[in-house]
């Protein structure tokens, strides 16, 4: 197929440009910046541009949208411009050039009102009661995209959760580099249960929906290794992979959120454009349960994940080990 990927800058959608590149596809990519995948048609632009978008869709037989505005902490406007007017822009000028197929790659996020999760499956996505910008437009964005499904315009919407791998900056290094600095406490002596998903499985999952579509459209799916692990067990293995010591000290996570909530008020003030050390979502992130039950979605996409966990931790402790320092690469 003729396949536009949105957001092929970042890590999983790199990852699933040059998968579909080794399928034998012709992918092009649309994101700010050049992709770097081998074998892909890159177009740099932004989805708030809607010519450029009209210009992206064109000759497509399939779209997959990773685009979005990702943080922590932000202006509600500049979420909602990207993710849910620029996700509304590229619906509406995909079904316009005549693409069968959409995948939109979605957060668990979406339905995550702050309960612990433990076990559910895909939830329906929930802007009122979801947490934080990120959260909110996303789903808002989940919803009009499920909206515009139809017999000739095939929408889904996959939900990968917590993706890692080598060279991810927006989670493995931030760890790397706090932990080294000793900054990185455990909440909750990291006891919270949580499901991640390695960045090829994330991958590969994806580009099965796109393949499975007929059995997948109209519905979300979440994504993960289906490997809970304690959130402290995951970070010292992270933490071991890079290698730095792994966080030793405990906050209350209920304190910790509260913090969080402070600190991000006092960031949005003063304009810092990088991220918070701790906001009231992430917080509440590393003090919950959040796993979800794989069953329905390997059968939905005859799908099972091929890398483990610790094969994927032996992966990045081979990314980080020739020549790793901190200096060099945690920033």
């Amino acid at each position: 197929m003729k396949v536009l990927v949105t957001g092929a800058s970042g890590l999983l959608g790199r990852e699933v440009a040059a998968l579909l590149v080794r399928r034998g596809h012709t992918v092009a990519t649309f994101q700010r910046r050049p992709s770097g995948v081998d074998g892909a048609a890159d177009r740099c632009n932004s989805l708030t541009d809607d010519a450029a978008v009209k210009e992206a869709v064109q000759g497509m037989e399939a779209v997959v949208h990773l685009a979005a505005k990702v943080s922590f902490t932000g202006r509600a406007a500049e979420f909602d411009e990207v993710n849910v007017r620029g996700t509304r822009r590229l619906l509406h000028a995909a079904r316009e050039a005549g693409v069968r197929d959409l995948v939109y790659v979605s957060s668990p996020s979406v339905a995550n009102t702050g309960a612990a999760i433990a076990g559910l499956g895909a939830e329906p996505a929930d802007p009122e009661h979801a947490h934080g910008n990120y959260s909110r437009t996303k789903a808002r964005a989940e919803l009009a995209a499920l909206a515009a499904d139809a017999p000739d315009f095939r929408v889904t919407a996959v939900r990968p959760h917590v993706v890692w791998g080598p060279g991810d900056t927006q989670l493995v290094e931030r760890v790397l580099a706090r932990a080294a600095a000793r900054r990185l406490p455990l909440l909750d002596a990291g006891a919270a249960l949580i499901d991640t998903t390695f960045v090829d499985n994330a991958a590969a999952a994806i580009v099965a929906a796109l393949d499975r579509m007929g059995h997948v459209h109209g519905r979300a799916i979440v994504v993960t290794n289906g490997e809970p692990r304690p959130v402290g067990e995951l970070l010292a293995g992270i933490c071991a992979a890079g290698g730095v010591p792994a966080p030793s000290w405990s906050v209350p996570g209920r304190l910790a959120r509260l913090a969080g909530s402070v600190v991000e008020r006092a960031w949005l003030r003063s304009g810092r454009e990088e991220e918070p050390p701790m906001t009231a979502f992430l917080a509440e992130q590393l003090s919950t349960a959040h796993w979800f039950d794989q069953r329905e979605t390997r059968a939905l996409l005859d799908w099972v994940p091929e890398v483990s966990l610790d094969e994927g931790l032996a992966r990045l402790a081979d990314y980080y080990r020739p020549g790793f320092t901190a200096g060099t690469r945690l920033r």
